[in-house]
């Protein structure tokens, strides 16, 4: 019995405040603050700007599969790995647009991409994208010229919500 109180009171004696670790170190209890202003994240709900190229009414439509109206071929998109997808359809676009960003631009445009120029800094770049949302998926098309580079960056990005795609 006494044991037990000794053992006890050792245990509660850990728990109270700064204790001594069996390695010589310190352990130090943290007393954290609670409340509204316990979190060191503000929050501001609501006061977010939207995302860059979305306004009321902006959605984008899907583009066909195959041939698209102005001869960019989109293939089977709605099944394709984009693993393998992406890097087709960058080497698709680094064929057809090598004369840069100005002659392309209206030719994306036309095949339902939406453009816009971005600077960032000292390298400024022409950003185009189509971004659509398909049985709870986002899927993305980007075509974008950097300044300095003589191809462009494309790909394919899908990104689905939850646990059933």
């Amino acid at each position: 019995m006494r044991g037990s109180i000794i053992a006890l009171g050792l245990i509660l004696s850990a728990c109270s405040g700064p204790a001594q670790v069996a390695d010589g170190t310190v352990r130090q209890t943290l007393d954290l603050p609670t409340g509204a202003a316990a979190s060191p994240f503000t929050a501001h709900r609501g006061e977010a700007a939207p995302p860059p190229g979305q306004t009321a009414g902006s959605e984008q439509t899907a583009p066909p599969e195959g041939q698209g109206p102005a001869g960019i071929d989109y293939g089977r998109w709605k099944s394709a790995d984009p693993a393998v997808y992406g890097p087709a359809f960058q080497s698709q676009m680094r064929t057809r647009y090598t004369s840069g960003a100005a002659q392309a631009r209206p030719d994306l445009e036309r095949n339902g991409f939406a453009c816009r120029d971005r600077s960032a800094g000292a390298s400024a770049a022409v950003e185009c994208r189509i971004e659509i949302m398909e049985n709870h998926c986002a899927k993305e098309w980007y075509v974008v010229f950097e300044s300095g580079r003589r191809e462009p960056v494309a790909g394919f990005d899908v990104m689905c919500l939850g646990a059933n795609p």
